[in-house]
């Protein structure tokens, strides 16, 4: 594997660890909304990863990289909140929540933010070895 293709395969996987941070944010900004601009509680947002192929290395092993295949809504039910003075609220008092659970999302939040730093810290391995093969 040529330094090239390790450092796209890097770059990728930050690409993609970028987008999943997007979505925790997104998800963590509307925790507490009751409604969305289509008047339906807001969703959680679950970013899909998917290996591509790049390649392969010596010995014949394939090599894969990775890619953002597309974002989802979470199917998660969304909870019912007793909200007597919401506008929103039905007859009974209850106005449906958003289905974001914002411990999962901080978990998820630092798991990606790890990803995303072992992505840097590869990319600048690769780099210092490309710096002292060019020194040579």
């Amino acid at each position: 594997m040529s330094i090239i293709n390790a450092l796209s395969v890097t770059g990728a996987a930050m690409s993609a660890q970028n987008a999943r941070l997007g979505a925790v944010v997104s998800n963590l900004a509307n925790a507490n909304s009751v409604t969305s601009s289509t008047g339906t509680p807001y969703k959680a947002r679950e970013v899909v990863f998917e290996a591509v192929p790049d390649g392969t290395a010596s010995g014949g092993i394939p090599l894969e990289s990775v890619r953002v295949a597309g974002v989802v809504q979470s199917q998660a039910p969304s909870p019912l909140l007793y909200e007597p003075g919401n506008p929103l609220a039905n007859k009974a008092g209850y106005v449906r929540g958003s289905n974001v659970n914002p411990i999962e999302s901080m978990v998820d939040m630092l798991s990606a933010s790890r990803a995303y730093q072992d992505d840097v810290t590869a990319a600048n391995v690769l780099k210092t070895i490309a710096m002292k093969t060019l020194s040579l």
